[in-house]
């Protein structure tokens, strides 16, 4: 099965209730899209900043879980978001994660949630503990 075939079928109700749609993914990088639509949204159509940290968090995660042991897990132990611009209702946002490092026990990734048309809306970095298999 392929990463991108693990993470399609792999339950994440949160993400799925949001409409993360995971479009790439290996053990180097996941990528993942997320249509603005009004509930996701704040005041004046603009895409909520929880939104977009738990679409980041969501990628981070996956990408995590694809560099792990059989049976290991992870939990995100800290995350940073810096928003930059705007998302509007209608707008996709594509977040593209990708490895800052990779241990035994902490793994951090960096997110780039940009528009479809490579405008960069947030950058957010994010520490996943590696939880040992029970």
């Amino acid at each position: 099965m392929t990463d991108l075939a693990r993470l399609k079928s792999s339950p994440m109700p949160f993400a799925a209730l949001m409409g993360v749609e995971f479009v790439e993914a290996s053990k180097e990088r996941v990528v993942a899209t997320l249509t603005v639509r009004e509930s996701l949204c704040t005041a004046g159509d603009i895409v909520h900043g929880g939104a977009i940290m738990a679409f980041a968090d969501t990628l981070g995660a996956a990408a995590t879980s694809l560099n792990l042991q059989p049976g290991a897990g992870t939990t995100t132990l800290e995350s940073k978001t810096n928003f930059l611009s705007a998302g509007r209702v209608g707008t996709t946002l594509v977040g593209a994660a990708t490895p800052v490092h990779r241990g035994r026990r902490t793994q951090v990734w960096q997110t780039r949630v940009e528009t479809s048309e490579g405008r960069l809306v947030a950058l957010v970095t994010q520490t996943q503990m590696v939880l040992a298999p029970s």
